[in-house]
């Protein structure tokens, strides 16, 4: 079964008041916004949708206001909105490819393209994204100069 039909079959049979009122799925990952006291039995029904019992859901909960989702930590602000930041675990090298090695020119680019378009587009708050800049540039320059 492949994961989007177990997607669709998990959504489309849910009860009512197991329905998440946001799903977003990147690869295996999921996240979902449910109301907390439903949390176990929407995940009971997402484990009886495969037959075969080789795919078996989990879940964490938002632990002190934060949740992770990929590299961003989601933090609920006292308003009830959300502040997103780049998230590095902390085995995280900040080793990426050094400007001088032998690799193609656009790849490198696309290298500083991708890391700046995470922040741009996923960090929601300005101080945030200028403290990301700086992480971004410590760590290129670090990978240009060898250290």
């Amino acid at each position: 079964m492949n994961m989007e039909f177990l997607e669709q079959k998990a959504l489309t049979t849910s009860p009512e008041e197991y329905k998440p009122r946001l799903w977003k799925r990147y690869v295996d990952d999921i996240l979902e916004v449910l109301k907390r006291d439903t949390v176990e039995g929407f995940t009971e029904h997402l484990n009886g949708i495969d037959e075969t019992g080789s795919i078996k859901f989990t879940y964490e909960m938002e632990h002190e206001g934060s949740l992770l989702f990929l590299d961003i930590l989601i933090t609920r602000q006292q308003n009830g909105q959300f502040k997103l930041t780049v998230y590095r675990k902390k085995t995280h090298t900040d080793q990426y490819l050094h400007f001088e090695s032998h690799d193609r020119l656009e790849h490198k680019i696309t290298v500083i393209r991708t890391l700046v378009a995470r922040s741009e587009n996923l960090v929601t708050e300005k101080c945030d994204k200028d403290k990301d800049r700086e992480h971004i540039k410590s760590a290129l320059g670090a990978c240009v100069l060898g250290v």
